[in-house]
């Protein structure tokens, strides 16, 4: 975000369901940025990674770990006045709220997609430890951002280099 040297770096969270893109859409978004990246999957504790494995969902007492391990991330990045990205799902509102609760000025990036795109990304994918069964149930469980979150959706259709486009252009008009 050129031009802007005066105003701090934003702190986004790159939301969705799994093949949605987070982790590509925020690597690249971070760069354009020049801010810190993290990926939401390095914060799972091995137990939460062990159940995804397996093909079982997380429950809300796996999540919780691993969403204040994140919030804690970003807090300490929003202090420092770095700014940060980081891919999280954070499918429901509750989720998005612990993360507020630790960045208050948290941005969140909702990448958005059919089911038969999510799933023909995902069948391509190799070495993830979530697998393509638990779509369905993250499908179930995403709560679209509400107005008074403060975010927007993009399709995750076109080019990953496309979509951090258009993010960036969508967090120069929102800061």
């Amino acid at each position: 975000m050129t031009g802007r040297t005066e105003q701090r770096s934003p702190c986004v969270v790159v939301t969705g369901v799994e093949g949605a893109g987070k982790s590509t859409v925020g690597r690249l978004l971070a760069e354009r940025l020049g801010v810190p990246f993290a990926d939401g999957d390095d914060f799972h504790l091995p137990a939460a990674i062990a159940k995804m494995s397996a093909g079982q969902p997380l429950d809300d007492a796996d999540r919780m770990p691993w969403l204040e391990s994140i919030g804690r991330w970003l807090h300490e990045r929003d202090v420092a006045g770095t700014g940060a990205v980081v891919a999280c799902s954070a499918l429901r509102r509750r989720y998005r709220g612990v993360l507020r609760a630790a960045c208050p000025g948290a941005f969140f990036l909702h990448l958005t997609a059919d089911r038969k795109l999510l799933a023909q990304r995902l069948g391509l994918r190799t070495g993830h430890f979530m697998p393509t069964s638990l779509l369905d149930s993250q499908l179930a469980t995403l709560e679209p951002l509400e107005p008074e979150e403060r975010g927007a959706e993009l399709d995750a259709a076109p080019s990953p280099d496309r979509i951090a486009d258009l993010a960036v252009g969508l967090l120069e008009q929102a800061l």
